[in-house]
Protein backbone atom coordinates (compact mmCIF):
# COMPACT_ATOMS: atom_id res chain seq x y z
CA UNK A 1 0.00 0.00 0.00
CA UNK A 2 1.48 3.41 -0.92
CA UNK A 3 2.26 5.84 1.90
CA UNK A 4 -0.43 8.43 2.63
CA UNK A 5 1.71 11.18 1.10
CA UNK A 6 1.23 9.59 -2.34
CA UNK A 7 -2.54 9.09 -2.09
CA UNK A 8 -4.86 11.50 -3.95
CA UNK A 9 -6.35 14.26 -1.87
CA UNK A 10 -9.77 15.84 -2.11
CA UNK A 11 -9.84 19.29 -3.63
CA UNK A 12 -8.69 21.91 -1.11
CA UNK A 13 -7.66 19.37 1.54
CA UNK A 14 -4.27 19.05 3.23
CA UNK A 15 -2.25 16.23 4.72
CA UNK A 16 -2.36 16.13 8.49
CA UNK A 17 0.97 15.63 10.31
CA UNK A 18 0.10 11.99 11.00
CA UNK A 19 -0.92 11.30 7.39
CA UNK A 20 2.10 12.72 5.63
CA UNK A 21 5.27 10.68 5.20
CA UNK A 22 8.36 12.50 4.07
CA UNK A 23 9.91 10.75 1.06
CA UNK A 24 13.21 9.06 1.86
CA UNK A 25 16.53 10.61 0.91
CA UNK A 26 17.59 10.56 -2.71
CA UNK A 27 20.63 8.65 -3.92
CA UNK A 28 22.63 11.89 -3.97
CA UNK A 29 21.60 12.70 -0.39
CA UNK A 30 22.60 9.22 0.78
CA UNK A 31 26.01 9.62 -0.87
CA UNK A 32 26.46 13.00 0.79
CA UNK A 33 25.58 11.47 4.16
CA UNK A 34 28.25 8.81 3.69
CA UNK A 35 30.93 11.38 2.93
CA UNK A 36 29.83 13.61 5.81
CA UNK A 37 29.76 10.65 8.19
CA UNK A 38 33.29 9.58 7.26
CA UNK A 39 34.50 13.18 7.59
CA UNK A 40 32.98 13.47 11.07
CA UNK A 41 34.65 10.21 12.12
CA UNK A 42 38.02 11.48 10.90
CA UNK A 43 37.63 14.79 12.73
CA UNK A 44 36.50 13.03 15.91
CA UNK A 45 39.51 10.67 15.87
CA UNK A 46 41.84 13.61 15.27
CA UNK A 47 40.29 15.50 18.16
CA UNK A 48 40.67 12.40 20.34
CA UNK A 49 44.44 12.42 19.80
CA UNK A 50 44.55 16.16 20.44
CA UNK A 51 42.64 15.67 23.69
CA UNK A 52 44.93 12.83 24.74
CA UNK A 53 47.96 14.97 23.97
CA UNK A 54 47.10 17.70 26.47
CA UNK A 55 45.72 15.30 29.07
CA UNK A 56 41.97 15.83 28.83
CA UNK A 57 41.22 12.09 29.07
CA UNK A 58 44.01 11.26 31.49
CA UNK A 59 42.92 9.31 34.59
CA UNK A 60 43.97 6.29 36.60
CA UNK A 61 41.28 4.07 35.07
CA UNK A 62 41.38 5.46 31.50
CA UNK A 63 40.91 2.67 28.93
CA UNK A 64 43.49 1.77 26.33
CA UNK A 65 43.92 3.90 23.24
CA UNK A 66 42.35 1.32 20.91
CA UNK A 67 39.21 1.25 23.03
CA UNK A 68 39.01 5.03 23.02
CA UNK A 69 39.24 5.04 19.23
CA UNK A 70 36.53 2.36 19.04
CA UNK A 71 34.17 4.43 21.20
CA UNK A 72 34.78 7.55 19.06
CA UNK A 73 34.18 5.69 15.81
CA UNK A 74 31.08 3.93 17.15
CA UNK A 75 29.59 7.19 18.40
CA UNK A 76 30.04 9.19 15.18
CA UNK A 77 30.06 6.68 12.29
CA UNK A 78 26.25 6.08 12.29
CA UNK A 79 25.84 9.64 10.99
CA UNK A 80 26.67 8.20 7.57
CA UNK A 81 23.15 6.67 7.55
CA UNK A 82 21.30 9.36 9.46
CA UNK A 83 18.64 10.11 6.83
CA UNK A 84 18.18 6.53 5.69
CA UNK A 85 17.49 5.14 9.19
CA UNK A 86 17.05 8.18 11.45
CA UNK A 87 15.39 6.32 14.33
CA UNK A 88 18.02 3.58 14.60
CA UNK A 89 20.90 6.04 14.19
CA UNK A 90 19.62 8.32 16.97
CA UNK A 91 19.13 5.40 19.40
CA UNK A 92 22.49 3.74 18.64
CA UNK A 93 24.43 6.99 18.92
CA UNK A 94 22.74 7.87 22.21
CA UNK A 95 23.56 4.49 23.75
CA UNK A 96 27.18 4.60 22.58
CA UNK A 97 27.54 8.20 23.73
CA UNK A 98 26.55 7.29 27.29
CA UNK A 99 28.65 4.12 27.14
CA UNK A 100 31.76 6.07 26.10
CA UNK A 101 31.26 8.59 28.88
CA UNK A 102 30.73 5.82 31.43
CA UNK A 103 34.02 4.22 30.37
CA UNK A 104 35.80 7.56 30.53
CA UNK A 105 36.83 7.23 26.89
CA UNK A 106 34.40 9.64 25.27
CA UNK A 107 35.73 12.41 23.06
CA UNK A 108 33.39 15.18 24.14
CA UNK A 109 33.26 17.93 21.54
CA UNK A 110 32.69 16.33 18.14
CA UNK A 111 30.67 13.45 19.63
CA UNK A 112 28.27 15.89 21.29
CA UNK A 113 27.63 17.73 18.04
CA UNK A 114 27.18 14.40 16.22
CA UNK A 115 24.53 13.39 18.77
CA UNK A 116 22.71 16.71 18.29
CA UNK A 117 22.78 16.16 14.52
CA UNK A 118 21.24 12.70 14.95
CA UNK A 119 18.41 14.07 17.11
CA UNK A 120 17.77 16.88 14.60
CA UNK A 121 17.71 14.39 11.71
CA UNK A 122 15.19 12.21 13.52
CA UNK A 123 12.92 15.23 13.89
CA UNK A 124 13.36 16.30 10.27
CA UNK A 125 13.27 12.90 8.57
CA UNK A 126 11.55 10.49 10.95
CA UNK A 127 9.04 8.35 8.99
CA UNK A 128 6.48 8.42 11.82
CA UNK A 129 5.73 11.72 13.51
CA UNK A 130 4.65 10.08 16.76
CA UNK A 131 7.64 7.75 16.98
CA UNK A 132 10.02 10.58 16.12
CA UNK A 133 8.60 12.64 18.96
CA UNK A 134 8.59 9.80 21.47
CA UNK A 135 12.13 8.65 20.65
CA UNK A 136 13.55 12.17 20.86
CA UNK A 137 11.84 12.88 24.16
CA UNK A 138 13.06 9.54 25.50
CA UNK A 139 16.65 10.28 24.41
CA UNK A 140 16.58 13.75 25.96
CA UNK A 141 15.11 12.38 29.17
CA UNK A 142 17.77 9.65 29.35
CA UNK A 143 20.51 12.21 28.65
CA UNK A 144 19.39 14.43 31.49
CA UNK A 145 19.09 11.36 33.71
CA UNK A 146 22.65 10.38 32.79
CA UNK A 147 23.79 13.95 33.49
CA UNK A 148 22.29 13.71 36.97
CA UNK A 149 23.97 10.33 37.55
CA UNK A 150 27.31 11.66 36.30
CA UNK A 151 27.11 14.66 38.64
CA UNK A 152 26.30 12.42 41.58
CA UNK A 153 29.19 10.10 40.71
CA UNK A 154 31.57 13.06 40.56
CA UNK A 155 30.17 14.77 43.65
CA UNK A 156 32.88 13.61 46.06
CA UNK A 157 35.64 14.46 43.61
CA UNK A 158 34.16 17.90 43.00
CA UNK A 159 34.00 18.63 46.71
CA UNK A 160 37.50 17.27 47.27
CA UNK A 161 39.07 19.33 44.49
CA UNK A 162 37.03 22.39 45.46
CA UNK A 163 36.49 25.44 43.34
CA UNK A 164 39.73 27.30 43.57
CA UNK A 165 39.53 30.55 41.66
CA UNK A 166 35.73 30.76 41.80
CA UNK A 167 34.81 34.45 41.99
CA UNK A 168 31.11 34.58 41.08
CA UNK A 169 28.19 35.83 43.09
CA UNK A 170 26.43 32.44 43.27
CA UNK A 171 27.36 29.30 45.22
CA UNK A 172 29.95 27.45 43.15
CA UNK A 173 28.38 23.98 43.36
CA UNK A 174 24.91 25.13 42.43
CA UNK A 175 26.30 27.29 39.67
CA UNK A 176 28.07 24.22 38.23
CA UNK A 177 24.90 22.13 38.38
CA UNK A 178 22.73 24.86 36.86
CA UNK A 179 25.27 25.49 34.11
CA UNK A 180 25.24 21.86 33.03
CA UNK A 181 21.46 21.61 32.97
CA UNK A 182 20.91 25.03 31.41
CA UNK A 183 23.38 24.60 28.54
CA UNK A 184 22.15 21.09 27.73
CA UNK A 185 18.53 22.25 27.83
CA UNK A 186 19.33 24.93 25.25
CA UNK A 187 21.14 22.53 22.91
CA UNK A 188 18.65 19.68 23.16
CA UNK A 189 15.65 22.00 22.94
CA UNK A 190 17.10 23.77 19.90
CA UNK A 191 17.76 20.62 17.88
CA UNK A 192 14.31 19.30 18.81
CA UNK A 193 12.52 22.45 17.60
CA UNK A 194 14.68 22.95 14.52
CA UNK A 195 14.07 19.33 13.50
CA UNK A 196 10.31 19.86 13.76
CA UNK A 197 10.59 23.08 11.76
CA UNK A 198 12.51 21.32 8.98
CA UNK A 199 9.91 18.54 8.81
CA UNK A 200 7.00 21.03 8.72
CA UNK A 201 8.77 23.00 6.00
CA UNK A 202 9.14 19.85 3.90
CA UNK A 203 5.46 19.02 4.44
CA UNK A 204 4.34 22.51 3.37
CA UNK A 205 6.56 22.29 0.29
CA UNK A 206 5.05 18.92 -0.61
CA UNK A 207 1.55 20.40 -0.23
CA UNK A 208 2.42 23.33 -2.46
CA UNK A 209 3.90 21.01 -5.09
CA UNK A 210 0.83 18.76 -4.91
CA UNK A 211 -1.51 21.73 -5.32
CA UNK A 212 0.60 23.06 -8.18
CA UNK A 213 0.45 19.67 -9.91
CA UNK A 214 -3.32 19.54 -9.41
CA UNK A 215 -3.65 23.07 -10.79
CA UNK A 216 -1.54 22.22 -13.82
CA UNK A 217 -3.67 19.12 -14.43
CA UNK A 218 -6.86 21.18 -14.12
CA UNK A 219 -5.51 23.80 -16.52
CA UNK A 220 -4.50 21.12 -19.00
CA UNK A 221 -7.94 19.53 -18.75
CA UNK A 222 -9.62 22.90 -19.20
CA UNK A 223 -7.45 23.65 -22.23
CA UNK A 224 -8.29 20.25 -23.68
CA UNK A 225 -11.99 20.86 -23.13
CA UNK A 226 -11.65 24.23 -24.83
CA UNK A 227 -9.91 22.63 -27.81
CA UNK A 228 -12.52 19.88 -28.07
CA UNK A 229 -15.34 22.39 -27.80
CA UNK A 230 -13.83 24.56 -30.48
CA UNK A 231 -13.30 21.54 -32.72
CA UNK A 232 -16.98 20.65 -32.32
CA UNK A 233 -17.98 24.14 -33.40
CA UNK A 234 -15.58 24.07 -36.35
CA UNK A 235 -16.80 20.61 -37.40
CA UNK A 236 -20.41 21.82 -37.20
CA UNK A 237 -19.70 24.84 -39.37
CA UNK A 238 -17.77 22.80 -41.94
CA UNK A 239 -20.50 20.17 -41.99
CA UNK A 240 -23.09 22.78 -42.82
CA UNK A 241 -20.96 24.19 -45.63
CA UNK A 242 -20.17 20.78 -47.16
CA UNK A 243 -23.80 19.66 -46.90
CA UNK A 244 -24.83 22.80 -48.76
CA UNK A 245 -22.44 22.14 -51.63
CA UNK A 246 -23.45 18.49 -51.90
CA UNK A 247 -27.12 19.46 -52.00
CA UNK A 248 -26.42 21.97 -54.79
CA UNK A 249 -24.53 19.27 -56.71
CA UNK A 250 -27.56 16.97 -56.44
CA UNK A 251 -29.90 19.65 -57.78
CA UNK A 252 -27.55 20.47 -60.65
CA UNK A 253 -27.19 16.76 -61.49
CA UNK A 254 -30.96 16.38 -61.61
CA UNK A 255 -31.24 19.41 -63.91
CA UNK A 256 -28.47 18.06 -66.11
CA UNK A 257 -30.22 14.68 -66.46
CA UNK A 258 -33.47 16.34 -67.55
CA UNK A 259 -31.77 18.74 -70.01
CA UNK A 260 -29.19 16.32 -71.42
CA UNK A 261 -31.21 15.52 -74.56
CA UNK A 262 -33.33 18.65 -74.97
CA UNK A 263 -30.84 21.43 -74.08
CA UNK A 264 -27.15 20.32 -74.27
CA UNK A 265 -25.86 23.85 -73.51
CA UNK A 266 -27.86 23.99 -70.30
CA UNK A 267 -26.61 20.53 -69.38
CA UNK A 268 -23.02 21.65 -70.00
CA UNK A 269 -23.53 24.63 -67.67
CA UNK A 270 -24.93 22.32 -64.99
CA UNK A 271 -21.98 19.98 -65.31
CA UNK A 272 -19.58 22.91 -64.91
CA UNK A 273 -21.38 23.95 -61.74
CA UNK A 274 -21.24 20.36 -60.46
CA UNK A 275 -17.51 20.24 -61.14
CA UNK A 276 -16.88 23.47 -59.26
CA UNK A 277 -19.12 22.38 -56.39
CA UNK A 278 -17.36 19.02 -56.17
CA UNK A 279 -13.97 20.68 -55.92
CA UNK A 280 -15.20 22.98 -53.20
CA UNK A 281 -16.84 20.13 -51.29
CA UNK A 282 -13.69 17.99 -51.50
CA UNK A 283 -11.62 20.88 -50.16
CA UNK A 284 -14.06 21.42 -47.30
CA UNK A 285 -14.14 17.70 -46.52
CA UNK A 286 -10.35 17.61 -46.36
CA UNK A 287 -10.35 20.41 -43.85
CA UNK A 288 -13.16 18.84 -41.87
CA UNK A 289 -11.03 15.73 -41.28
CA UNK A 290 -8.83 17.88 -39.05
CA UNK A 291 -11.70 18.58 -36.68
CA UNK A 292 -13.15 16.13 -34.17
CA UNK A 293 -16.83 16.15 -33.51
CA UNK A 294 -18.10 14.83 -30.19
CA UNK A 295 -21.05 12.47 -30.25
CA UNK A 296 -24.34 14.07 -29.41
CA UNK A 297 -23.37 17.57 -30.61
CA UNK A 298 -26.45 19.39 -31.80
CA UNK A 299 -26.50 21.25 -35.06
CA UNK A 300 -26.97 24.98 -35.42
CA UNK A 301 -27.06 27.51 -38.24
CA UNK A 302 -23.78 28.37 -39.94
CA UNK A 303 -22.19 31.46 -38.41
CA UNK A 304 -21.75 34.78 -40.15
CA UNK A 305 -18.95 35.32 -42.63
CA UNK A 306 -16.54 38.04 -43.59
CA UNK A 307 -19.35 40.27 -44.83
CA UNK A 308 -20.49 40.68 -41.22
CA UNK A 309 -17.15 41.99 -39.91
CA UNK A 310 -18.35 45.63 -40.17
CA UNK A 311 -21.00 44.70 -37.62
CA UNK A 312 -18.20 43.71 -35.20
CA UNK A 313 -16.70 47.16 -35.69
CA UNK A 314 -20.08 48.79 -35.05
CA UNK A 315 -20.57 46.78 -31.85
CA UNK A 316 -17.13 47.82 -30.61
CA UNK A 317 -17.99 51.47 -31.31
CA UNK A 318 -21.22 51.12 -29.37
CA UNK A 319 -19.15 49.72 -26.48
CA UNK A 320 -17.10 52.93 -26.38
CA UNK A 321 -14.03 52.16 -28.50
CA UNK A 322 -12.72 54.30 -31.31
CA UNK A 323 -12.68 51.82 -34.18
CA UNK A 324 -10.80 52.10 -37.47
CA UNK A 325 -12.00 49.56 -40.02
CA UNK A 326 -10.52 49.24 -43.49
CA UNK A 327 -10.34 46.73 -46.33
CA UNK A 328 -7.26 46.61 -48.53
CA UNK A 329 -6.95 44.97 -51.92
CA UNK A 330 -9.70 43.90 -54.28
CA UNK A 331 -12.33 41.86 -52.39
CA UNK A 332 -12.90 38.51 -54.00
CA UNK A 333 -15.22 35.65 -53.04
CA UNK A 334 -13.57 33.19 -50.66
CA UNK A 335 -14.70 29.72 -49.53
CA UNK A 336 -17.41 29.80 -46.91
CA UNK A 337 -15.23 28.04 -44.37
CA UNK A 338 -12.49 30.68 -44.81
CA UNK A 339 -15.07 33.45 -44.54
CA UNK A 340 -16.49 31.97 -41.34
CA UNK A 341 -13.04 31.45 -39.83
CA UNK A 342 -12.08 35.04 -40.64
CA UNK A 343 -15.23 36.33 -38.99
CA UNK A 344 -14.65 34.26 -35.83
CA UNK A 345 -11.00 35.32 -35.55
CA UNK A 346 -11.86 39.02 -35.83
CA UNK A 347 -14.76 38.54 -33.42
CA UNK A 348 -12.60 36.79 -30.82
CA UNK A 349 -9.80 39.36 -31.06
CA UNK A 350 -12.26 42.24 -30.71
CA UNK A 351 -13.96 40.50 -27.80
CA UNK A 352 -10.65 40.07 -26.00
CA UNK A 353 -9.91 43.76 -26.53
CA UNK A 354 -13.26 44.75 -25.06
CA UNK A 355 -13.00 42.40 -22.09
CA UNK A 356 -9.36 42.50 -21.12
CA UNK A 357 -7.22 45.10 -22.90
CA UNK A 358 -8.57 48.31 -21.32
CA UNK A 359 -8.04 49.91 -24.71
CA UNK A 360 -9.39 53.11 -26.24
CA UNK A 361 -8.72 52.34 -29.90
CA UNK A 362 -9.27 49.27 -32.06
CA UNK A 363 -7.85 48.88 -35.55
CA UNK A 364 -9.35 46.19 -37.83
CA UNK A 365 -7.78 45.68 -41.24
CA UNK A 366 -8.79 43.09 -43.82
CA UNK A 367 -6.32 42.48 -46.63
CA UNK A 368 -6.97 40.48 -49.78
CA UNK A 369 -3.57 39.20 -50.79
CA UNK A 370 -2.58 36.84 -53.57
CA UNK A 371 -4.21 33.58 -52.52
CA UNK A 372 -4.47 34.67 -48.86
CA UNK A 373 -6.92 36.52 -46.67
CA UNK A 374 -5.29 38.46 -43.84
CA UNK A 375 -6.96 39.75 -40.68
CA UNK A 376 -4.98 42.32 -38.69
CA UNK A 377 -6.53 43.39 -35.38
CA UNK A 378 -4.63 45.73 -33.03
CA UNK A 379 -5.45 47.80 -29.96
CA UNK A 380 -3.70 50.31 -27.69
CA UNK A 381 -4.44 48.47 -24.44
CA UNK A 382 -2.17 47.01 -21.81
CA UNK A 383 -0.28 44.85 -24.30
CA UNK A 384 -0.66 41.37 -22.80
CA UNK A 385 -3.12 38.52 -23.19
CA UNK A 386 -4.76 37.53 -19.87
CA UNK A 387 -4.95 33.89 -18.87
CA UNK A 388 -8.61 33.62 -19.82
CA UNK A 389 -7.97 34.96 -23.32
CA UNK A 390 -4.82 32.87 -23.79
CA UNK A 391 -6.59 29.76 -22.60
CA UNK A 392 -9.81 30.03 -24.63
CA UNK A 393 -9.78 32.65 -27.38
CA UNK A 394 -6.29 32.07 -28.70
CA UNK A 395 -6.80 28.31 -28.67
CA UNK A 396 -9.88 28.76 -30.84
CA UNK A 397 -7.96 31.00 -33.23
CA UNK A 398 -5.13 28.48 -33.51
CA UNK A 399 -7.58 25.68 -34.27
CA UNK A 400 -9.31 27.63 -37.01
CA UNK A 401 -6.04 28.77 -38.57
CA UNK A 402 -4.42 25.32 -38.41
CA UNK A 403 -7.37 23.61 -40.11
CA UNK A 404 -6.97 26.00 -43.05
CA UNK A 405 -3.17 25.62 -43.07
CA UNK A 406 -2.81 29.29 -42.22
CA UNK A 407 -0.59 31.29 -39.87
CA UNK A 408 -1.31 33.14 -36.64
CA UNK A 409 0.78 35.81 -34.94
CA UNK A 410 -0.13 37.49 -31.68
CA UNK A 411 1.64 39.45 -28.99
CA UNK A 412 2.40 42.93 -27.61
CA UNK A 413 3.16 45.71 -30.09
CA UNK A 414 6.36 47.71 -29.87
CA UNK A 415 4.52 51.00 -29.38
CA UNK A 416 2.03 49.59 -26.89
CA UNK A 417 -1.11 47.51 -27.17
CA UNK A 418 -1.76 44.02 -28.48
CA UNK A 419 -1.92 42.67 -32.00
CA UNK A 420 -3.44 39.58 -33.64
CA UNK A 421 -2.66 38.84 -37.29
CA UNK A 422 -3.93 35.74 -39.09
CA UNK A 423 -3.56 34.62 -42.67
CA UNK A 424 -5.86 32.05 -44.28
CA UNK A 425 -4.84 30.70 -47.70
CA UNK A 426 -7.40 29.74 -50.32
CA UNK A 427 -7.27 28.47 -53.87
CA UNK A 428 -8.54 31.09 -56.36
CA UNK A 429 -10.53 28.50 -58.29
CA UNK A 430 -12.29 27.43 -55.10
CA UNK A 431 -12.94 31.03 -54.14
CA UNK A 432 -15.26 31.42 -57.14
CA UNK A 433 -17.23 28.31 -56.24
CA UNK A 434 -17.33 29.33 -52.59
CA UNK A 435 -18.62 32.75 -53.47
CA UNK A 436 -21.42 31.35 -55.64
CA UNK A 437 -22.50 28.85 -53.01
Amino acid sequence: MPPPSTLPRAKGSFWTPEEWRRPGPTAAQRRNDLWIGFAVVAVAVLNLFLSRSFGMLASDDAPARIEQIAWVVGTTAPLAWRRRWPEAVAIVMSVLYIGGQFRGAQEQQVASYALFAAIYTLGAWGPSRRRARDIRLAIITVMFGWLSVALLMAYERILHEGFSGASGELPALWALVFNHYFVNAIFFGSVYLVGDAAWNGARRLAQVESQAAALRAAQAAEAERAVLGERVRIARELHDVVAHHVSVMGIQASACRRALDKDPERARTALTAIEEGARTAVDELRRMLGALRASGATGEAAPAGIDRIPQIADNAREAGLTVHYAVYGDPVPVPDSVSQAAYRIVQEAATNTLKHARAGNLDIRIRYLSGELEMDIADDGRGSAPASAAGMGLIGMRERVSIHDGTLEHGPRGNGGYRVRARLPYAPALAIAGGKA
